[in-house]
């Protein structure tokens, strides 16, 4: 049994100018990195040459060289924490893009999520992320972390307001993403997922 820290891949699926998201993944982040049992890896969607190797998805002629593409970077990951706002009862376009882009490299690995929004604080965008995965065979979490009314729950310094409850929760989250994690990992290496 390999007690190797987990790689976590944080998917920050917003790329709007100006976006909530670099709020909500910092401090997400900063839960993971005091674990000595997980490594972070950030795959933010925003990121120059994400960008440009996702418009290619229109014409994969020009895909950018030298750098890993988006596919190596899941592919080298144990598990995955997406952060996801909600827009118009949905999840951003550009993560689905990301999403597809990508197809065995998600099998047998579990995914968590941290969703914001207004009310339903992000939660109609994992139920619909949720089906996506299952495609993937992806293992989706039971428990999430969501903001309602995001921004009213963060202060100047990108803390969450209620700390100890967003932390407590934090660590169920990832509870279940160490057990899964470590599960699937053994599992695959074990005999690989042909599903």
């Amino acid at each position: 049994m390999s007690q190797a820290p987990l790689k976590i891949g944080v998917l920050i699926g917003s790329v709007r100018t100006g976006r909530f998201a670099d709020k909500v993944s910092q401090w997400f982040i900063s839960e993971i990195d005091q674990r000595d049992d997980m490594e972070t890896h950030v795959i933010d969607l925003s990121e120059p040459a994400l960008v440009e190797e996702l418009k290619l998805t229109l014409d994969p002629s020009g895909a950018p060289q030298g750098a890993p593409g988006l596919a190596e970077r899941i592919g080298g990951l144990d598990g995955f924490v997406v952060v996801t706002p909600e827009y118009n009862h949905g999840y951003p376009a550009s993560l689905k893009l990301a999403i597809d882009y990508v197809y065995s490299e998600w099998r047998a690995k579990p995914v968590g999520f941290v969703s914001y929004g207004g009310m339903a604080g992000g939660q109609r965008a994992v139920e619909q992320l949720r089906q996506v995965f299952a495609e993937l065979h992806a293992v989706t979490l039971r428990d999430t972390v969501s903001f309602a009314m995001a921004w009213e729950k963060f202060d100047d310094n990108g803390r969450p307001l209620d700390e100890g409850g967003c932390a407590k929760a934090a660590a169920v989250l990832l509870g279940q993403l160490d057990w899964w994690g470590r599960t699937l990992r053994e599992g695959r290496a074990a005999r690989p997922y042909e599903g």
